[in-house]
């Protein structure tokens, strides 16, 4: 697969209830900044939206913005970001969002950061992309998402042969190596493992 150019991240307009999840949306646009990855993220300048993208671009990272004309007013559109994308609709912002980045991270959010990230899984659980997808699991927010997911498991929504393939990372430190390692080409000998597993 292709390296880690660009990271799509999906996260609140607002900042929640603990000043742990502003912190790892700084800490997470610095940290993308500083690996020399483009930022793709929905355009605002207010929550963890506005945060992540301040933080990659006081780290000096490259920014794209991506939103709705309805929500350019609302969402207070970050004036120095290098890309700004104005766009019809929700529609449109996602799909942009989704051809400009090389893999997805989710940080705390409400229900529009579920709502992408989850169509991000189903995309992929029906062979769409296989661009990695990760829930960045700031003091345990996915945790109901992940037990959801389980449960469908278990009860028969989730087939074999139709997982759904996510990461999951508790420290926002591990979320660039990891999307890296997701994307790191496979060695021969692994190539050959996955061979002999097949007979």
């Amino acid at each position: 697969m292709a390296d880690l150019r660009s990271i799509c991240v999906y996260c609140g307009s607002g900042h929640g209830g603990d000043p742990a999840f502003t912190d790892a949306a700084v800490a997470l646009g610095a940290a993308i900044a500083r690996a020399g990855i483009r930022l793709v993220y929905g355009g605002g300048n207010v929550g963890l939206m506005g945060t992540v993208a301040r933080a990659a671009l006081d780290h000096g990272g490259h920014v794209c913005g991506i939103i709705p004309e309805f929500l350019r007013q609302r969402e207070l559109m970050i004036a120095d970001a290098q890309e700004l994308v104005v766009v019809p609709d929700m529609h449109t912002r996602k799909r942009l969002m989704f051809e400009r980045a090389d893999a997805f991270v989710a940080l705390p959010g409400g229900v529009g950061t579920l709502e992408e990230v989850v169509e991000q899984m189903t995309w992929a659980q029906l062979g769409q992309h296989r661009k990695p997808i990760l829930l960045a699991n700031v003091l345990g927010f996915w945790d109901p998402l992940l037990s959801l997911l389980e449960h469908m498991k278990q009860t028969g929504f989730i087939r074999a042969g139709f997982e759904v393939n996510y990461l999951v990372a508790d420290s926002v430190d591990a979320i660039v190596p990891r999307l890296r390692e997701a994307l790191r080409p496979a060695t021969d000998a692994e190539v050959e493992g996955l061979v002999e597993d097949k007979f």
